[in-house]
């Protein structure tokens, strides 16, 4: 069991940053791959970006560029730079943890909201 433990959300204007921060404890050594989801109000979720244990990226075309995920295996903590955020990233962003790349992630945090204000 991996748990999933989300900080760094909050209100932000157009154009501003927010730096997402996950932090897993319990059956840490399986993990391979750290992601974050979103998911806005009436829409699925989404994946952000991932980042394998040996540093490949994933990233949505629609944050790619500003956006950068990071991720320090020894802590097992994984992050989300957000730069120049937009109204439509407003959304709970959820951290994930998987054991592989080409499978769904297998455990998920409880959410943290990011407000992007226009």
């Amino acid at each position: 069991q991996v748990h999933l433990v989300e900080s760094g959300g909050g209100l932000v204007q157009a154009g501003g940053s927010l730096r997402l921060s996950c932090a897993a404890s319990g059956s840490t050594r399986s993990i391979y791959t750290m992601g974050w989801y979103r998911q806005a109000p009436g829409k699925q979720r989404e994946l952000v970006a991932r980042i394998t244990r040996d540093g490949i990226t994933q990233y949505a075309y629609s944050v790619k560029g500003r956006f950068i995920i990071s991720r320090d295996n020894a802590q097992n903590t994984v992050f989300l730079q957000m730069n120049a955020l937009k109204p439509e990233d407003t959304a709970v962003y959820y951290c994930s943890a998987g054991d592989s790349y080409s499978t769904s992630p297998t455990s998920w945090g409880q959410g943290t909201q990011v407000t992007v204000s226009s």
